[in-house]
């Protein structure tokens, strides 16, 4: 990378390291040491969940970002992609309607147009694996997100590369109240959601049900059909049932139902429009269905038994119009590409934990895991392309993937921990995991003899961490982290590809850290800072070729090793308590990438940063309250400029600033306010591509996806 951005992330680490530091020995030591405020005056403590066993923020050794339920229900609004952009050093790439795919500190997956799900991304809602199918992820009666940043290797193994995304939605109450919400907005949004809550004594249990439908016509017309083509329709049940006999045993019960039916236009050669030309525009449909059953029994003293069970169903159909255009729009040349893929995944899951959870002194942690995978895909890409002047260009394409995919990931894994003096504790934690796999597929192209490809790699895979983590004040810790991340290898289905291109190996990491937690004057002000190197090995890469210039669906993906790579920066994020009525808060992602050795077609790569790996991002917020019922809040967020893909794409983003708001007023029954995201109306990109599309030549260029315009409503909230 350029000098420029070598300058911005060395002066970003040492205000990091600053950061660190300053506050331990910089404030007074009475407000360290003061009294404790009540809490009305105090920022409320953030828990962590997605951890092996439940922890306060402030004793955890690594990096986390929190979005409670006050921070998801004002500066969200209905999809995780509302406030993605407060967590730093995370991203998401576009080429779908919703985010389904993620980076974290630059390491996740861009899309996947074929099988064998390999994510170094892990995503799950109330412990439900929903990894690499993101559009599960809407906002409605969700109390909270975690985001662990690194490889979470001790927790989620193999799937967690990158780190960790988990979403909890709101438990049952012990009281009788629900709400109901409605929201309407331009792009014909609207929206109806009902909660419904309480206890029944009968049974020692209780319950909670959500369900919201939202609609919208979407942000893009294609004139050619002269209608919105990219409408979204996404329907939201959730349901919990907690059963308590006794103090020490608790059993959540979880059933969610996510159906996201929306269409997908969004492409043309006119990038920065939203008008589209296609005569097939298509659909990105996602219906997941998930249940999960959590026993926790603390009834042997000290110890907590803990068993989990889950499963998950998705069907996801995908298509888009490959050339993006209609017989007008290309004569004389008749130029028409069409691709559908139907996805099935299904995955079961149990895991057992036993634990000796003490907060200070010797503890340990045991348990065992099991995933059962299984996927399905059928892909039809159809197409002709007729050149009137020159016959010898003229191509047919029918081609029908079908596939099949199974793999079992079994894992053993433990921690232990204990305290070296008052101030310091240490934890160590290693997980085995082995994973198996079996792929088949056939492929069968116009007028050729069908082709047959079976695999049946396996792996023995291993990670973990060692931290030691000192009080330095109170309220304060510093932590140093040594974690090992890894994931498995897999195999390329493109057509065309070479032997020695169709089997990758997995990759490995090594991830330092040193970190610092605080609350400060009083607990009203929360910053939390985080240092990173990640030495990559094997590093997987995904690039892809047109092996047909005229042909649009030629273009092929596929995953290779690099021989290194590295991964270095910073993430921090505070929270001030300024007065009663005035909170502010933001974060600060650098990152910097960079891979070594990654050869395609017998040529190494020039060493570049990754895709979707923006340099910088940033999020600044203030939130006021009137507690006679006004309230306002304005969210400023923007990165910056980001490869979109491997070479041979070697374009990128702009950067960008978007401005959020809510202005309204709130009760203790009801809440009415405003909204507007994007207000100042600013064009961005969330994908791109660099290819060949426009006949007769074919010459390559970039073709973008822009994000949200400007985008405006009114939501009202009772509650009973």
């Amino acid at each position: 990378m350029g000098s420029h951005l070598d300058r911005t992330v060395v002066l970003g680490l040492a205000w990091g390291i600053a950061a660190c530091f300053l506050p331990a020995w910089g404030l007074p030591a009475e407000a360290a040491d003061a009294a404790t405020a009540a809490p009305d005056n105090q920022l409320q403590e953030v828990v962590v969940t997605a951890t092996l066993m439940a922890v306060p923020d402030q004793e955890l050794p690594g990096s986390v970002t929190v979005l409670d339920a006050k921070t998801l229900r004002e500066a969200g609004q209905q999809n995780f992609e509302d406030v993605i952009a407060l967590v730093p050093n995370l991203n998401w790439a576009g080429d779908t309607s919703l985010p389904r795919y993620f980076q974290i500190r630059g390491i996740g997956e861009l899309q996947q147009y074929q099988g064998a799900p390999n994510p170094s991304v892990g995503f799950l809602i109330d412990d439900i694996d929903f990894s690499g199918l993101g559009m599960a992820a809407t906002l409605f009666d969700v109390d909270q997100i975690e985001v662990l940043h690194g490889p979470q290797s001790t927790i989620y193994g193999a799937n967690a590369l990158g780190g960790l995304i988990y979403m909890r939605s709101a438990e049952p109450a012990d009281t009788f109240g629900g709400r109901v919400e409605l929201d309407a907005g331009n792009y014909a949004e609207r929206s109806f959601g009902a909660v419904v809550t309480g206890p029944v004594p009968t049974l020692d249990s209780s319950f909670r049900f959500s369900a919201q439908q939202y609609l919208s016509d979407g942000f893009y017309h294609n004139v050619y059909l002269d209608r919105d083509t990219d409408n979204r329709n996404e329907l939201t049940l959730r349901g919990k049932w907690r059963y308590q006999p006794s103090d020490v045993l608790d059993v959540d019960l979880t059933a969610l139902r996510v159906q996201v039916d929306n269409g997908y236009d969004a492409w043309s050669i006119y990038n920065d429009t939203r008008t589209t030309y296609s005569n097939q525009p298509g659909v990105d449909r996602q219906y997941s269905t998930g249940l999960s059953a959590r026993t926790t029994y603390t009834g042997i003293e000290p110890l907590t038994f803990i068993a989990i069970a889950t499963y998950a169903d998705t069907t996801v159909n995908y298509s888009y119009d490959g050339d993006w255009g209609n017989d007008a729009f290309w004569s004389p040349y008749t130029d028409d590409y069409f691709e559908i893929q139907v996805r099935h995944r299904s995955t079961r899951s149990l895991e057992l934990r036993l634990a000796d959870n003490a907060r200070h002194g010797f503890s340990w942690l045991f348990g065992v895991y099991a995933l059962q995978l299984k996927e399905g895909l059928d892909d039809t890409s159809t197409g002709l392309y007729v050149d009137p002047f020159d016959a010898t260009q003229n191509s047919v394409t029918d081609t029908v993937l079908r596939s099949s995919y199974r793999a079992t990931n079994s894992a053993v894994y433990g921690q232990i921990a204990g305290d070296l003096g008052a101030r310091t504790r240490w934890s160590l934690g290693l997980r085995g995991e082995r994973r198996t796999t079996h792929y088949d597929d056939s492929t069968t192209n116009l007028d050729e003899a069908t082709t047959y490809n079976n695999y049946d790699p396996e792996n023995n895979l291993w990670g973990g961490h060692v931290s030691l983590d000192y009080n330095i004040a109170k309220g304060q810790q510093i932590y140093a982290l040594v974690s090992r991340g890894y994931k498995a290898g897999g195999f390329n289905l493109s057509p065309g590809l070479p032997a020695s291109q169709l089997l990758f190996s997995p990759e490995w990491d090594l991830n330092y850290e040193l970190g610092h937690k605080a609350q400060l004057a009083d607990n009203t002000v929360r910053i939390d800072t985080s240092i990173f190197y990640m030495q990559r090995h094997s590093e997987q890469l995904l690039t892809g070729e047109q092996t047909v210039p005229d042909d649009p669906d030629t273009f092929i993906f596929y995953t290779g090793n690099a021989r290194s790579g590295y991964n270095y920066g910073l993430e921090s994020t505070f929270a001030w308590l300024a007065t009663q009525r005035l909170e502010l808060g933001g974060s600060l992602g650098l990152l910097q990438t960079l891979y070594r050795g990654f050869v395609q077609n017998g040529v190494e790569f020039p060493d570049r940063a990754l895709p979707h790996a923006p340099p910088w991002q940033a999020a600044l917020d203030a939130a006021w309250h009137d507690p006679r019922g006004p309230f306002a809040r304005l969210d400023v967020t923007g990165m910056g400029a980001f490869f979109y893909d491997m070479p041979p794409n070697w374009t990128r983003s702009h950067a960008y600033a978007l401005a959020n708001g809510k202005i309204g007023w709130k009760r203790e029954r009801y809440e009415v306010y405003l909204w507007g995201r994007n207000l100042l109306d600013k064009d961005y990109t969330v994908r791109g591509f660099y290819f060949g599309d426009q006949p007769p030549n074919f010459p390559n260029e970039i073709y973008t996806q822009l994000g949200e315009p400007r985008n405006w409503g009114v939501h009202f909230t009772y509650s009973f």
